[in-house]
């Protein structure tokens, strides 16, 4: 048996709901995503996890503890690699301020590819493509087999995603589950963006 990662976007927060750039700050869970979220842990309840990693942000600690609740006993590790794209001087402000100067698909699409020189105070793409890929190599290298969930963000995903090859890859839902199966170290997008279908009938955490 080879390697599958399994790859969580984090569950809907404050900063999502608001239209916020959320970067290296953060923001708490909406009680209105954790249906999404419960949802996306009853998914993954069967698989037999090896090992779990997580941004150190608090949105996406919060979404793999949900998730491990089904998973008793395997500890949680977290590696600032994971983060998401650093918006600098933007984080935490409305998306409008970066997004009327800039076309988004553009903007994003220059990042993926490495080539957006930065925001002021922010990351170059250059650095940050460097960064994911020797984040997931080191990932990888650590757990040769099994299956090993990894909770991160929707910019961070997406330029994995790409960079292990898949193509045409728009924007991932929150609690989306997407899965990368390795032939050695080669690897090979099977599902991008699978969102467990939820009822928001649930009661909320109090």
């Amino acid at each position: 048996m080879g390697l599958r990662l399994h790859l969580v976007r984090h569950a809907r927060t404050e900063y999502n709901a608001a239209g916020r750039l959320q970067g290296w700050c953060d923001s708490p869970l909406v009680p209105d995503g954790l249906p999404r979220l419960r949802a996306t842990a009853e998914h993954l309840a069967g698989v037999r996890f090896t090992a779990a990693w997580a941004s150190p942000s608090g949105r996406t600690t919060a979404t793999a503890r949900e998730i491990l609740r089904h998973h008793a006993g395997l500890r949680l590790r977290t590696d600032d690699g994971l983060r998401e794209y650093a918006f600098g001087a933007l984080d935490g402000r409305p998306e409008s301020e970066l997004f009327d100067h800039v076309e988004p698909r553009e903007f994003f699409a220059d990042v993926i590819n490495g080539t957006h020189p930065g925001l002021p105070g922010g990351e170059p793409a250059a650095e940050y493509l460097a960064r994911i890929a020797g984040t997931f190599g080191r990932i990888t290298r650590a757990h040769p087999e099994g299956d090993v969930l990894v909770v991160s963000h929707g910019i961070t995903l997406v330029t994995y995603l790409t960079l292990a090859g898949a193509s045409g890859v728009v924007p991932l839902g929150n609690c989306s589950v997407s899965v990368v199966e390795f032939d050695g170290f080669r690897a090979q997008p099977v599902d991008v963006g699978f969102e467990p279908p939820y009822s928001t009938a649930e009661p909320s955490i109090s």
